[in-house]
């Protein structure tokens, strides 16, 4: 992992619990042969990113992602 500030979200912290497990099914389906690389990958993007927008919600409510615009907010 890098100390650099992350972009704006949805995506999960780095140390979040439910990464870890989407990390990890996605490794042992591959190696167990019941996906691909890239089957594996898309999946394990598609519930990451989902896990962050659930986070970013929690942070911020009525919010697009966890930044402090609201829905409605003019992000130019």
């Amino acid at each position: 992992m890098t100390d650099s500030p992350m972009p704006s979200p949805p995506f999960p912290s780095p140390d979040n619990g439910v990464l870890r497990v989407i990390v990890g099914n996605a490794i042992a389906s591959i190696r167990n042969g019941e996906a691909s690389v890239e089957e594996a990958i898309l999946h394990a993007a598609v519930h990451g990113w989902y896990e962050g927008h659930i986070q970013g919600e929690d942070a911020c409510p009525g919010c697009d992602f966890r930044g402090g615009l609201p829905k409605s907010g003019n992000r130019s």
